[in-house]
């Protein structure tokens, strides 16, 4: 099952950088992976309403398929410890780079 949360960056290549046989290192503004660190968030809060949404539904038993709402907690849960990742890995690399100029 494909994660949504990660869709935006599935058609990258991990080897992109190599494809500039100029020898300059390419002109980026990082919007792409801030677009991407954005989508996710977002998806992570669709996620948690969805799930939210599903639970209370599943307390006053208006909810018939209980699956429903354990799945959607989970995804959200996962999702939502995969942008936390992310995050920590970009702070940490940037903390590094910050250390080398030094």
């Amino acid at each position: 099952m494909p994660i949504p949360a990660i869709g935006a960056v599935a058609g990258t290549l991990p080897t992109a950088y190599l494809e500039n046989t100029a020898g300059a290192a390419p002109a980026t503004d990082g919007g792409g992976f801030a677009s991407s660190l954005a989508g996710a968030v977002d998806n992570v809060q669709d996620l948690s309403s969805t799930s939210k949404k599903l639970a209370v539904q599943a307390v006053t038993g208006d909810l018939d398929d209980i699956h429903a709402a354990q799945i959607a907690s989970t995804r959200a849960s996962l999702t939502l410890e995969l942008v936390a990742a992310v995050r920590n890995k970009s702070v940490d690399a940037f903390n590094e780079i910050m250390r080398m100029q030094a």
